[in-house]
């Protein structure tokens, strides 16, 4: 097929992994694999100080040598998305790719995307992890509103997403696209081997909770789902590796009180790319009790390793996890989370459901998100 200049405006190096980084990198290197020709233009501020909520924006990795990353977008300077935009537009790529995650994104991605439409040979297509965010921000939807009506198309990871786009659109192509496999992280290793890497008990099994804490995320159901003393009777320990997104102290003293600090491993900092596969490979079992969600990238993760999951019915994560065979779905209920996964150790369900998982993941690959996004511009030509 005709290959292509793309651009890509969205986190990259030297902002540090985490699902935007990771999503957006990958996506180029299935870009380039086919041939186009890929530039990434990333931030220069992404988020003021004071509005990000974690220890650091930045990655302590090397830089990749294999992609060509622009540092440029000034997320609240309007001059710079006068000046990146008119630059970007001069370049004429073929598509403009746009990620868009929150609606304080939407006036610097949106300007740009106006200026580039300009030159009448971009298109401007936007992967939405979500349109109508988590969390709740002031003009939300008017800001959603005004990007979305400077793009040319959609790409939703979610079925939800595709629906709330109709709020604000009901014309542009849009087409659904599961969010494709994280499988950068390396090869599984052994559980033996992981566990050692981390300093775990080898006799011990273990269920991970992975990722940014946030609010949503539901943290505090699987905690209280985990203090069922059934769980005191199995050799079973939960991990919550990722870094507080919130204040961690109601979470610490739940714990405390529930009379949980032995039964739990603590690994509350942000887990760089090349330690992710040691979690992964070394639990059973991933849980994602989110309260409010549209995808998750820790579930294309988990496929990535063969782990089975546990999620709740909300958003588009049921889409991606088939009930009874790769894991279970639940409601974001303390009660069904912890029978469900008292259920997954007492019938030791581990090796049924691995085995699930190595056959549904194929259906989650790069190749299919290219051609979608190909499908969305074609219909421009």
């Amino acid at each position: 097929m005709e290959k292509r200049n793309v651009i890509i405006i969205g986190t990259a190096y030297p902002f540090r992994g985490g699902g935007m980084s990771t999503y957006n990198e990958r996506l180029a290197r299935a870009l380039q694999e086919r041939g186009d020709r890929v530039t990434i233009y990333t931030f220069s501020l992404q988020y003021p100080g004071f509005l990000f909520p974690g220890k650091t924006q930045y990655s302590n990795e090397p830089p990749p040598s294999d992609l060509t990353i622009k540092v440029a977008v000034n997320s609240i300077n309007p001059f710079n998305w006068i000046k990146i935009g008119l630059e970007i537009k001069k370049l004429t790529a073929d598509i403009i790719i746009i990620r868009y995650w929150m609606p304080f994104m939407a006036p610097c991605l949106g300007t740009l995307a106006r200026i580039i439409r300009h030159n009448k040979h971009s298109k401007v297509i936007a992967i939405t992890d979500n349109i109508i965010p988590h969390e709740k921000m002031p003009a939300g939807n008017l800001l959603s509103r005004y990007f979305v009506k400077s793009c040319d198309g959609f790409i939703a990871m979610s079925r939800a997403v595709l629906s709330d786009l109709d709020k604000f659109d009901k014309v542009k192509p849009r087409l659904f696209s599961p969010h494709p496999l994280y499988d950068n992280f390396g090869k599984a290793v052994s559980k033996s081997q992981a566990k050692m890497r981390l300093g775990l008990e080898e006799e011990t099994k273990y269920i991970l909770f992975f990722g940014f804490i946030r609010e949503y995320k539901g943290l505090d159901l699987l905690i209280k789902a985990f203090a069922d003393g059934r769980f005191g009777q199995l050799p079973v320990k939960l991990i919550i590796a990722g870094e507080f997104y919130i204040d961690g102290k109601p979470y610490l003293d739940m714990i405390e009180n529930l009379g949980l600090k032995e039964k739990i491993v603590l690994r509350t900092e942000f887990i760089e790319n090349d330690e992710i596969v040691n979690y992964f490979c070394a639990s059973d079992i991933v849980a994602q009790p989110y309260k409010e969600a549209t995808q998750s990238g820790v579930t294309q993760i988990a496929y990535h390793f063969d782990k089975p999951m546990l999620t709740t019915n909300v958003g588009g994560l049921s889409e991606m996890v088939p009930d009874g065979k790769v894991g279970y779905v639940v409601a974001p209920d303390v009660n069904e989370i912890s029978e469900a996964l008292l259920r997954f150790f007492i019938e030791n369900k581990e090796k049924e459901f691995a085995a699930n998982v190595a056959m549904e993941k194929k259906r989650f690959s790069w190749e299919i998100l290219l051609d979608r996004i190909d499908s969305i511009v074609d219909i421009h030509k």
